[in-house]
C-alpha cells in the first residue's frame, strides 16, 4: 500500500462526496494534529498545506496535500480523515497500474480497488469502483493481503 511517499509530503487524494475546503482542513488537522492551511492563507511556519477542488465523478472531492508529515504514512493518515468525514477516499497504491487504488473506507478500513479515470480540464474524473482481486486483467499484482 502506499505507506511513505517518496516524493516528501506531496500527497494526491480523492474523496467520494462533495465536501467544503474548510471540512477537509479540519478533519486533516484532526488526523495529523498539526495546522492545516489552504494555499491561498498567508504562510505559517510548519503548516500543512491543502488545496480542495471539485470534479465530476464518483469521487468529485479532490485533495491534494503539500508539506505532508514524513512521519505518519499517507494511508494511515487517509484512513483517519475518512472516518472524520464519513466519506470513501481512494489514493494511488505503490503498485505503478494506473486503475489501482487504496481505498480508505468511513470504518476505517483499507483495500486496494480499481478505478477507471477520465482526464478532464477540471481534473481527473473517476467512476466504477470495484474491488481489487488479483483477476482484473488491469492489475499489475495481487493484492497483498491474498500474496501469502
Amino acid at each position: 500500500m502506499a505507506d511513505m511517499d517518496p516524493t516528501g509530503g506531496l500527497w494526491n487524494w480523492a474523496a467520494s462526496s462533495s465536501l467544503s475546503g474548510e471540512r477537509v482542513q479540519g478533519a486533516l488537522a484532526g488526523a495529523l494534529e498539526r495546522t492545516v492551511i489552504s494555499l491561498d492563507a498567508e504562510g505559517m511556519d510548519g503548516a500543512v498545506l491543502c488545496d480542495v477542488y471539485h470534479v465530476s465523478g464518483d469521487f468529485p472531492t479532490l485533495i491534494d496535500v503539500y508539506l505532508a508529515p514524513e512521519t505518519i504514512a499517507e494511508t494511515t493518515a487517509a484512513s483517519a480523515v475518512a472516518v472524520r468525514l464519513e466519506v470513501e477516499i481512494i489514493l494511488p497504491d505503490d503498485s505503478l497500474n494506473p486503475t489501482r487504488y487504496v481505498l480508505a473506507d468511513p470504518a476505517g478500513g483499507l483495500r486496494h480497488v480499481h478505478v477507471d479515470e477520465v482526464e478532464t480540464d477540471d481534473g481527473p474524473e473517476r467512476r466504477h469502483v470495484r474491488p481489487c482481486t488479483g483477476d482484473d486483467p488491469a492489475c499489475a499484482a495481487a493484492p497483498e493481503d491474498k500474496a501469502a
